[in-house]
């Protein structure tokens, strides 16, 4: 950009920051209008005045913030809001349900900040649309060639598989994932290939009543805590968050063998790490050849790279002649993967 032209997008105390149109995207601090990807928490922080978000992801924005003071306006994909004289529209990013990239133009400069995505098929939420612009800023979160992600049912009928087994030998198998997105993604991959009611834990529960109030198809659920005190629930498939792993919860279970559903999985050492018996790698967010390709069809002469491993693809790009620089945040890109 010329002097005359400064950057659409900076990063402040407050988070990414469109002066011009004077609202920030996925702010990390409370601010006057914030425009959100996605509803999970790295993203999504309460206290802002004003909230603008894709309306197939309202219900679950509005029951992340928990402030029902919050004024959330929710918009149709492609559909354009004028902030300032900045125009802004939304467009599906296949993260979650919900999640959206930003595309931002003022005087004929075109940004977009894709939040998290992926480009894997997922019932369960708008597939990713590519949205074309002179600078990008991707999020990296799988940017090494180590991250290639298998079909996704090739890796729902490995689970279902592994739960088969376990049901066979009389032990529980719990799986952990993460509670918004990964977690009914995994319901409903699972529907066709299971043929009783998955064992939840309370803290997804909730959420699987948003998706299915949209429409969206699950497996059938029960509550972990509905069962009957003592029972061991032998057979069964559990799913949970990976801050049940306490030992005092896994007690409840008859011989549990324990798995983790993530993209981190693809690492065997990670897998170790957690002493876990299996790990099936499944993501929401791109791998490393989906990555290169939606910066190379974006047809961004810059890119600016955050979270995860943006030192790699920055790194990478440089070498191929593209302008591309890290952009500092504190989104990990770890909390809901």
């Amino acid at each position: 950009m010329t002097a005359s032209q400064p950057d659409l997008i900076r990063v402040t105390p407050a988070g990414l920051y469109c002066e011009a149109g004077d609202f920030f995207v996925d702010p990390w601090q409370p601010v006057p209008r914030a425009v959100i990807t996605h509803a999970h928490t790295d993203h999504a922080r309460a206290g802002s005045g004003a909230y603008l978000t894709a309306r197939e992801g309202v219900s679950l924005l509005a029951y992340r913030l928990r402030d029902s003071a919050a004024t959330i306006e929710g918009i149709e994909w492609g559909e354009s809001r004028t902030l300032n004289g900045v125009t802004v529209s939304l467009h599906p990013a296949g993260h979650i349900r919900g999640s959206s990239q930003v595309r931002i133009e003022h005087r004929g400069a075109v940004w977009v900040v894709t939040g998290d995505y992926k480009h894997a098929a997922d019932p369960t939420c708008t597939p990713f649309e590519l949205v074309r612009c002179h600078t990008l800023i991707t999020e990296a979160t799988f940017a090494l060639p180590v991250y290639r992600w298998a079909p996704g049912g090739a890796v729902m009928a490995e689970i279902a598989a592994w739960w088969q087994a376990v049901r066979a030998d009389g032990g529980c198998t719990i799986l952990y994932a993460y509670t918004l997105g990964k977690a009914q993604r995994l319901l409903a991959g699972l529907a066709p290939l299971i043929d009783e009611p998955v064992w939840v834990h309370g803290a997804i529960e909730p959420l699987n009543a948003l998706y299915r109030a949209d429409g969206v198809p699950l497996a059938a659920t029960r509550l972990v805590s509905s069962a009957e005190r003592g029972a061991k629930l032998s057979g069964a498939l559990v799913l949970a968050p990976p801050s049940a792993v306490a030992p005092g919860w896994l007690r409840r279970f008859r011989h549990p063998e324990t798995g983790f559903a993530s993209g981190w999985m693809r690492l065997r050492g990670t897998r170790r790490r957690r002493s876990l018996d299996r790990g099936f790698a499944i993501s929401d967010h791109v791998d490393w050849l989906a990555l290169v390709r939606t910066i190379e069809a974006s047809g961004a002469t810059r890119v600016l790279a955050t979270h995860g491993d943006s030192a790699a693809l920055v790194r990478y790009l440089t070498e191929r002649g593209i302008d591309a620089a890290p952009l500092a945040t504190p989104y990990t890109g770890e909390d809901e993967e």
